[in-house]
């Protein structure tokens, strides 16, 4: 895919159709009049316990806990994330702006049980800092139903997506274009030149990368289109290009069936198309990577199967913690080695119709296999990782998740997880067991 640039992005936004009367930007009631606000409290606790003194080492949890005798990383931490979102100025050209500030406080670090950060930012000798913090913002522009953002914001593709599945959001830097100008369609397109980690106070370390630790590329550009003629059915394709390392499309789809007024069947499809490009900093790169999960449900109970498969000598990698959508990819692993096979088995129970309404459990399983890292370009940005052949593992997920429905606590949320991971040594992820708890209490209005 040629690099996205300014003048490509800004002409995409100049030729979008301004002919309909009743518009998203001519029904503007200003830049004060329609602005948001939220607040959001959230504490984390997240312990994690590592086998057999952590021998094994990878990418995604690629770090060993200082104390070798317990195997121990253990963080305690609080954020406060707030947003505000204005409206559009108004006529037929709006403009506004998004900004944000986001605040972690460590409760406690682990002492001699911590091991690398997940949650708290780091200081130059790499401990965790009792506090950290950041902020941004975006200037936006709207015309029609087509809204073009450059600055720091939160993105949600299946190539290129801001995570917040920790402490503090990720956030990534550059343009931005949504159109939804044609029913039922979304065309999507960025250009981006860092993209900043969840515990991070800084916005100059480039991209996150998961798994390669070769040179970065400077820049990202991505496409893409959704379709969702109907509430039953959704498809979405991208293109993307992470400069001088890889070129990555995608293949999605959900598809779903009522069966009668109390069941229904669904199928999720998700399909990575990956090959290196230009200097091909990450070394020689040629993978599949797919996923396909069914699920049933019926009344309270949710049933869901999947299977995932790699065909390539390398891992599936990503950049940003957030832009990996295939179905096994779970709390402490991807399932994404060279090669692999994973299947998965997952139930979700819906408390409410036994009387206790916001409150969900769910339990999964999920099993590799066939593991084979031997032939990955020695020189490339896999190497380090070790895969050998005959790689397996598995990792089993338990979570309770109950939100308050009403009241003056409503909206309050408190999830408690446990997870454990365990794996042989052609693998290259930890075992660990891990608990997390967390607490999250949302604000928002308009001002």
């Amino acid at each position: 895919m040629n690099t996205l640039s300014l003048r490509s992005v800004g002409l995409a936004l100049l030729v979008s159709p301004f002919a309909s009367a009743d518009t998203t930007q001519s029904e503007s009631m200003g830049f004060i009049e329609d602005s948001s606000w939220s607040l959001l409290n959230r504490t984390v606790f997240d312990q994690r316990d590592y086998k057999h003194g952590a021998r094994n080492s990878g990418a995604r949890n690629a770090y060993k806990p200082r104390d070798q005798r317990n195997g121990k990383a253990e963080e305690w931490a609080y954020g406060l994330m707030g947003t505000y979102q204005s409206g559009f100025t108004q006529g037929v050209i709006g403009v506004g702006i998004d900004a944000h500030a986001y605040l972690g406080v460590q409760l406690d670090s682990g002492g001699g049980r911590a091991g690398k950060a997940r949650l708290l930012g780091v200081d130059n000798d790499g401990r965790p800092k009792n506090e950290f913090s950041r902020g941004g913002g975006a200037v936006k522009v709207r015309a029609s139903d087509t809204v073009l953002s450059y600055g720091e914001q939160r993105v949600k593709t299946p190539v290129f997506s801001s995570s917040d599945s920790r402490l503090l959001p990720e956030t990534a830097t550059g343009w931005f274009l949504v159109s939804n100008e044609i029913d039922h369609f979304k065309l999507t397109a960025g250009h981006f030149n860092e993209s900043t980690d969840r515990n991070a106070s800084s916005h100059d370390q480039g991209f996150v990368v998961n798994y390669s630790n070769a040179p970065k590329g400077d820049k990202f550009d991505l496409a893409g289109i959704n379709w969702d003629p109907s509430d039953h059915f959704s498809a979405s394709l991208f293109t993307s290009r992470y400069q001088d390392t890889w070129t990555q499309h995608y293949l999605g789809g959900v598809f779903s069936h009522a069966l009668d007024d109390n069941s229904s069947l669904s199928f999720n499809l998700n399909a990575y198309r990956t090959t290196d490009t230009g200097r091909s900093l990450s070394g020689r790169i040629d993978n599949t990577t797919w996923s396909l999960v069914s699920r049933y449900s019926t009344g309270a109970h949710g049933f869901s199967l999947g299977w995932q498969q790699v065909d390539g000598d390398t891992p599936f990698d990503y950049v940003t913690r957030g832009a990996i959508w295939i179905g096994n990819a779970v709390q402490m692993s991807d399932f994404n080695a060279p090669h692999e096979k994973s299947w998965q088995a997952r139930y979700d129970l819906n408390m409410s119709q036994f009387g206790i309404p916001g409150l969900n459990l769910s339990a999964a399983y999920v099993r590799g296999f066939d593991i084979d890292g031997t032939n990955a370009d020695p020189q490339g940005g896999y190497a380090y990782l070790g895969y050998g052949k005959g790689g397996k593992h598995w990792e089993r997920d338990l979570e309770a998740r109950y939100v308050v429905q009403s009241g003056a606590a409503k909206g309050l949320t408190v999830s408690l997880r446990h997870n454990v991971h365990r794996s042989n040594t052609a693998q290259a992820e930890l075992d660990a067991d891990q608990i997390r708890m967390a607490v999250e209490y949302p604000l928002a209005g308009r001002i």
